[in-house]
């Protein structure tokens, strides 16, 4: 059992309280904190929490506490990702490893000096929907891939989100808000990217927030909120990824795998679940095809008990910073290649962790 301590207890956290405490059997959240101290009272009374705390540091100085959940806004993941790492904490954070490539260099290199196990989210890779995309990918089924092709599109959260300013700051934007789902998703199906062309814009200088409890607020916008370009992978194969607060549009857009024998509809990587969809020319029509792995439903915190249990056995962990440091490259490079006007190659490389495995018990990893 590794004991886990939560700092930040916002909007995200809900789901990770109830998956830490009712379906992952091998990790305990022992205490919780955020700046906000009724937030972390509500989650002690409602999940059983045992203990809180009122600062970062008092939780990180805890020596029953083997892991902390970073669940901050990203541009504050540097600074409590540090502070654990300096406190011998091993660490898991929500996405993006850090704000910048700077401070996500400084994180990967800590946690090696430290020897300290980092990662992070998503962990929607791991759920049912982009597992049975992978198998059918490594089965053949769509035959050798030759690209990919995704988009996010929405207009914002200004009109929805309880405190969305933040989306429109330094870490935030399309890319750096919901990049890393499709992205984590593309280098687990098509393995690593080998450089990356872009153009990156913002279509409004300022935004009005309409939600409540601050309508009528404006927000500069510091942040590219039109971001698109062309990966290219180790493997051949050549993407196009879209994300974009500017667009006005309806439902959930595209993400296509096409192979030499088929093209692979991927659901929504921000989810778990499918559906999945494949066409094969000796089909003629697209078909729905089943899911094959467990953790089809929303499991935040899959990914938390995951480097748990690599944590408490050696093992490999699909979730560790190879893999958020990548993607972290990934989306800076959409930016440098824009500023740069021409292609712009990563210096990380990556390589596929190994694909999920059934286990008969619910909430217990291989």
């Amino acid at each position: 059992m590794i004991n886990v301590g939560m700092v930040g207890v916002g909007a995200i956290s809900g789901i990770y309280l109830k998956n830490i405490t009712q379906t992952f059997k091998e990790i305990r959240l022992v205490a919780v904190c955020d700046l906000i101290r009724e937030r972390a009272e509500k989650a002690v009374t409602d999940y059983g929490v045992p203990k809180i705390y009122d600062t970062m540091h008092e939780l990180f100085a805890d020596p029953e506490i083997d892991l902390v959940l970073n669940l901050t806004r990203p541009y504050e993941h540097y600074e409590v990702t540090k502070a654990a790492l300096l406190a011998g904490k091993h660490v898991y954070s929500e996405k993006p490893l850090a704000a910048s490539l700077e401070e996500g260099q400084e994180l990967v290199a800590l946690a090696e000096e430290k020897g300290l196990m980092l990662g992070g989210a998503p962990d929607t890779f791991m759920g049912a929907g982009i597992q049975t995309c992978r198998e059918i990918i490594d089965r053949g089924l769509i035959g050798t891939p030759i690209g990919c092709a995704a988009f996010m599109i929405c207009h914002g959260h200004e009109s929805w989100h309880p405190d969305p300013a933040f989306y429109y700051k330094y870490g935030g934007g399309p890319m750096m808000d919901m990049g890393p789902y499709y992205l984590t998703a593309m280098v687990n199906l098509l393995g690593g990217i080998r450089s990356v062309s872009a153009v990156c814009k913002k279509s409004f200088d300022q935004r009005i927030i309409t939600s409540q409890p601050f309508s009528g607020t404006v927000v500069d916008v510091d942040v590219p909120t039109y971001v698109t370009g062309i990966l290219n992978f180790d493997s051949g194969a050549t993407g196009t990824l879209f994300t974009t607060f500017d667009v006005h549009y309806k439902g959930q857009a595209r993400f296509e795998i096409y192979g030499t024998e088929g093209t692979l509809f991927v659901p929504d990587p921000n989810g778990f679940g499918g559906p999945v969809k494949l066409l094969r020319p000796e089909d003629g029509e697209i078909r729905e095809m089943p899911l094959l792995f467990d953790y089809k439903e929303n499991s935040r915190a899959l990914g938390l008990a995951d480097i748990a249990k690599a944590i408490e056995t050696g093992r490999f962990c699909r979730t560790d910073y190879h893999q958020t440091f990548h993607v972290l490259e990934a989306m800076d490079a959409f930016q440098k290649a824009s500023d740069k006007g021409k292609t712009h190659r990563l210096k990380s490389k990556y390589t596929r962790k190994p694909a999920m495995k059934h286990n008969p018990i619910h909430g217990i990893l291989d």
